[in-house]
């Protein structure tokens, strides 16, 4: 990139320095000292634009305090700097002060401003048994806080890493504005030179062509496009992070605006995942209600399932005692299976039991809302709970963002058709597909692949893994504190849908921004450097090498200034 402005200033200068000794000629150190105030001042703008550019990621690694209150193992506090810290610390967070290190809350309720690490512009409310993340400010409550990851393996530092990694790569975008200025280089040259050939010819004075060339090499000086595309994703991809939109794959996520079919997983993303329970049915006579709540408990307490955690919350609320299972095991899909108090327990779905041919009771789906999951104890279906789990708000906000776009909208759930038709119907969907397995998301993205669709899929970064890697784009929701999500090319902190449509019409916005800059470093090159030439000599406009330099500086500033509204767009999203 530097290479025509440092051959302009060593030939202006060399030359001048030797008519000084006695070289015919006229010298043009006055050009010469203007042509580098005002370079050294467009640099200055330049990096300005770029400094401000990574201030985000600048922010994000100052949101972690100095120190930390330890609570000894005699109840003692004592404040140690945050290296020291260690997992299984218990540490006390004060009113207002910001957290130290990713845990779990042991004591105390609070709300807390996550807004800088997360998106979520409301404090969220945290309880003992809630995680929080380092960075985060808390609100008027005290906490003590079990510390489950430090340094690197916290959830900030991933994300500063993710940040970093994104801003280094280099998109198909990036790559073709390189490969254009090197180009523009070659050619710049050419013409620098043959503009001093053509004006000796023509029979100007030495100096006179001289000022051409040198003035062509300022001017075409590729700054403004070699920054057009590196600004554009520094900016777009702090500013993501600030909002909760993670990137790993920068080429994946400039190519989300041609999104024509997204793939969503229903639990936790287009529904809340706070599954209730709404009925306990026992078919033994034997066992009652609570009872077939106190085993099936058991089994859900070791599974991080939506619909596992309402039965455990339900069991909780009756303040029951749930009994430890024994050789527990995850039917892949379908349920979970243990041995508890002797007794051979599964708490299935529904597509367990039609596998296996086993009739389901009558009046298990009343109310198409409702998700069902059978309990066999020693080979018998002996009852059933029903859940329900209300769709998010945003939903139906996002899909209508999506269908403005073009975009069609489809859900893939292991919950049976009848769920999944009412929650289609809520939303008004494309499409749905019922008691689907996570490895049957992979066929249902390929097949649509196959009818011409560009995919993304959302899923929870594990158990929809293989699908999040054939998708054109994958994107991981939900993930909460866990970023490492190694199959997703984007990654939302949140499960909000809405998030999604932002990530759509912003990875379109900054697309757009790199087009826009890309066009107009191209195009001012394509009208200045014929002027700096001296095609309109006949009409007396003739750039001087001070001139050439001024328009190099505002074409670079333009660009620069042009980036920056990225950052009014995603606060308008």
């Amino acid at each position: 990139m530097m290479t025509l402005i440092s051959m302009a200033i060593s030939v202006a200068y060399f030359y001048s320095a030797a008519t000084v000794f006695g070289l015919p000629g006229m010298d043009f150190f006055w050009e010469l000292a203007t042509l580098i105030v005002i370079m050294l001042l467009g640099h200055w703008l330049e990096m300005k634009s770029v400094l401000g550019a990574s201030k985000a990621l600048q922010l994000l690694v100052s949101m972690m305090p100095a120190e930390a209150h330890r609570v000894k193992s005699d109840g003692q506090v004592e404040d140690v700097k945050l290296e020291v810290l260690e997992m299984k610390d218990v540490i006390m967070i004060k009113p207002g002060e910001k957290v130290p290190a990713d845990g779990i809350i042991l004591e105390g309720s609070s709300y807390l401003n996550e807004a800088m690490l997360t998106g979520e512009s409301r404090p969220v409310k945290k309880e003992p048994e809630n995680k929080v993340i380092g960075g985060s400010i808390n609100g008027n409550g005290s906490l003590k806080v079990r510390v489950e990851h430090t340094g690197k393996d916290s959830y900030l530092a991933k994300v500063i890493k993710l940040v970093e990694e994104a801003q280094k790569s280099k998109s198909n975008m990036q790559n073709l504005s390189d490969r254009a200025a090197k180009w523009l280089t070659y050619i710049a040259l050419t013409i620098g030179f043959g503009t001093l050939a053509t004006w000796l010819i023509l029979e100007f004075p030495f100096i006179y062509a001289l000022e051409r060339m040198v003035t062509v090499l300022v001017i075409a000086c590729p700054h403004a496009l070699g920054l057009a595309i590196p600004l554009v994703v520094a900016i777009s991809t702090a500013v993501s992070a600030q909002n909760g939109l993670l990137i790993r794959n920068r080429t994946a996520f400039e190519e989300s605006r041609k999104i024509t079919a997204l793939l969503f997983d229903k639990t936790g993303t287009l529904t809340k995942g706070d599954f209730g329970v709404t009925r306990i049915v026992s078919l033994d006579k034997k066992l009652s209600e609570n009872e077939l709540l106190r085993l099936s408990s058991a089994l859900e307490q070791s599974s991080e399932h939506p619909i596992a955690a309402g039965i455990v919350r339900k069991a909780k609320e009756k303040k029951i005692t749930i009994p430890k299972p024994e050789k527990f095991n995850a039917i892949t899909g379908k349920g979970v299976e243990a041995t508890v108090e002797g007794k051979e327990l599964k708490v299935v779905s529904p597509g367990y039991l039609k596998d296996k041919e086993i009739p389901v009771p009558e009046d298990a789906h009343s109310s198409e809302a409702e998700t069902v999951v059978f309990i066999i104890i020693d080979e018998k279906v002996t009852g059933y709970i029903a859940l329900a789990d209300e769709v998010r708000p945003e939903s139906i906000e996002a899909v209508k963002v999506f269908k403005k776009n073009g975009i069609k909208v489809l859900m893939a759930t292991g919950d049976n058709g009848k769920v999944a038709k009412a929650v289609s119907d809520h939303l008004g969907l494309d499409g749905y597909f019922a008691e689907v397995l996570p490895h049957q998301k992979v066929e249902i993205v390929k097949d649509l692949q196959n009818r011409g669709e560009f995919v993304a899929m959302t899923g929870d970064g594990v158990n929809d893994a293989p699908a999040l890697a054939q998708a054109d784009v994958g994107i991981a929701v939900g993930s909460g504190t866990d970023v490492a999500a190694e199959t997703a090319d984007i990654i939302l902190v949140n499960s909000n849908p809405k998030d999604i449509a932002n990530l759509i019409m912003f990875g379109k916005a900054t697309y757009r921004k790199m087009i826009q800059n890309l066009v107009w470093a191209t195009g001012y090159n394509a009208v200045a450097i014929p002027l700096a030439a001296g095609v309109l000599y006949s009409s007396r406009i003739v750039l001087g090498p001070a001139a050439g330099a001024v328009l190099m500086s505002l074409s670079t500033i333009a660009v620069a200034v042009n980036a920056q509204f990225l950052r009014r767009k995603m606060k308008n999203s």
